[in-house]
């Protein structure tokens, strides 16, 4: 029962990326639909590790829909790409951003609900 529900939250997640990725646009070179993305799950997740709920809603909204909301291989192949076409300080931009915001927001997220 338990795989069913981190399948069933993947797919919305997957699926939220995937809308996100295709009808929010890159500012200038910046990706930004990745990193809305990657910040929101970190903050949805955040949530929900402090708060209390049943294992079976941690696999379907945690496990799943975060797990396939969020994208560390998009963001690392997105950095890398900056790099590539030379823009080096986007991606160093990005990559510091990425990182400060998400730890930043689990850690918001949690301590508001725990």
């Amino acid at each position: 029962m338990i795989v069913l529900l981190v399948a069933v939250g993947g797919a919305l997640g997957a699926t939220t990326r995937y809308l996100a990725g295709r009808y929010v646009d890159s500012y200038r070179s910046f990706p930004v639909a990745t990193f809305l993305v990657n910040v929101a799950g970190c903050l949805i997740l955040g949530l929900l590790s402090g708060a209390s709920m049943s294992a079976q809603a941690f696999a379907l909204l945690g496990t799943g829909f975060c797990g396939g909301l969020t994208t560390y291989s998009t963001f690392a192949v997105e950095s890398v790409g900056l790099l590539r076409i030379r823009l080096a300080l986007t991606s160093v931009v990005y990559t510091i951003a990425s990182v400060t915001a998400g730890l930043a927001v689990a850690w918001l997220g949690f301590r508001l609900t725990s």
